[in-house]
């Protein structure tokens, strides 16, 4: 190997360590996401174009224009599934699907679906996620959000944009 390629390779390490090292912190402890902590209890607002409701299967589909709103958060998709608990008419999870967005305080997020386990207080986004914090933006095939500690894990090929402020 001669000298020039081998100090080529070597910058390319360096540079490949230092995104790795930038990098690490984030994929590993998540990011902050929204002010959401401490609405497990606030109530659950649909709004939608269609309602239909199965009976026997404990489910109802929101279709047009769907908005879930709960506290802070908003969440808007064209078809809505919401599942109810058994024996009770407490709703146990609402699965988005056609395109989602996810709002809460100054954070934003897309993805193509998303699973909101109401008991847990964690939603799953899937699918071409993006996330932006005011000028930062990350992308990911999957975004995990836990509404009780206010924060994301992302997972799947992640891509980060971060904009430094002066």
């Amino acid at each position: 190997m001669s000298v020039e390629k081998s100090i080529a390779a070597y910058g390319f390490c360096l540079i490949a360590a230092a995104c790795l090292w930038i990098a690490g912190p984030v994929a590993a402890q998540g990011v902050a996401f929204g002010a959401m902590a401490d609405q497990g209890d606030a109530p659950v607002e649909v709004t939608a174009d269609n309602l239909a409701v199965n009976q026997s299967d404990g489910t109802a589909i929101f279709t047009g224009h769907v908005v879930i709103a709960q506290g802070a958060m908003r969440l808007a998709a064209p078809k809505v599934l919401v599942i109810y608990a058994e024996a009770s008419e407490r709703i146990e999870r609402l699965e988005a699907s056609g395109g989602v967005t996810l709002v809460s305080g100054e954070d934003a997020a897309e993805a193509r679906n998303a699973r909101y386990d109401i008991d847990a207080q964690v939603i799953v986004m899937e699918g071409d996620v993006l996330l932006a914090q005011g000028p930062s933006v990350m992308s990911s095939e999957r975004m995990t959000v836990d509404l009780e500690k206010g924060t994301a894990q992302m997972g799947g090929r992640v891509r980060t944009i971060l904009k430094q402020g002066k």
